[in-house]
């Protein structure tokens, strides 16, 4: 017995040390909040842990933690709905100060204008949207891997990306419109 929990101590470091950063960022991005998202990513671990004996192989290590970040993820936000609805919380998703707030001030430098800008226009798309637009784009996952992780086709991811370039593209084309008549205001 002694010699398998070293073999699963062994092959859950692996894991965490190969995969945690990637994680992590997939959270960040979704939640919006670092403190929300090292304690999802706790979550992922620990279901990691308890479940990797069943891990059958099919897909990638990769794919199969991505899944589970994603499901944690998903459970997360569930559960905020439901206690928004049952408390009337003062949590309210349309408004976007969480973003700025969870990042630290060196991070809000880094962005450059055109990043925030194409962050923000990310926040008012859809959740699948999001999701993959983040898998593709920021952790670089191929459309496969994308679709495993997701658990849809291949087709529904390059439909989902596909609208989600469309929709950003119309928002920061709108953005910069907006932005454009209110520099050339005369008061």
């Amino acid at each position: 017995m002694n010699g398998e929990e070293t073999d699963m101590d062994s092959v859950f470091k692996r894991l965490y040390t190969d995969y945690q950063q990637d994680v992590f960022q997939f959270l960040i991005y979704l939640v919006k909040n670092r403190d929300i998202a090292e304690d999802l990513m706790q979550e992922v671990f620990i279901r990691v842990m308890k479940s990797y004996e069943g891990f059958q192989g099919k897909s990638s290590e990769k794919t199969w933690l991505f899944s589970i970040a994603k499901n944690v993820a998903i459970d997360h936000f569930r559960k905020q709905s439901t206690i928004k609805k049952r408390i009337m919380s003062s949590f309210d998703w349309s408004k976007k100060e969480q973003a700025a707030d969870s990042l630290l001030p060196s991070e809000i430098a880094e962005l450059n204008e055109s990043m925030r800008e194409l962050y923000a226009c990310l926040d008012q798309c859809t959740t699948d949207q999001r999701m993959v637009v983040i898998m593709r784009y920021i952790q670089e996952l191929s459309i496969a891997e994308t679709a495993q992780i997701l658990g849809w086709t291949e087709g529904k991811v390059k439909t989902t990306q596909h609208r989600a370039i469309k929709s950003l593209r119309d928002k920061m084309s709108k953005r910069e419109g907006e932005e454009g008549s209110e520099r050339f205001k005369v008061e």
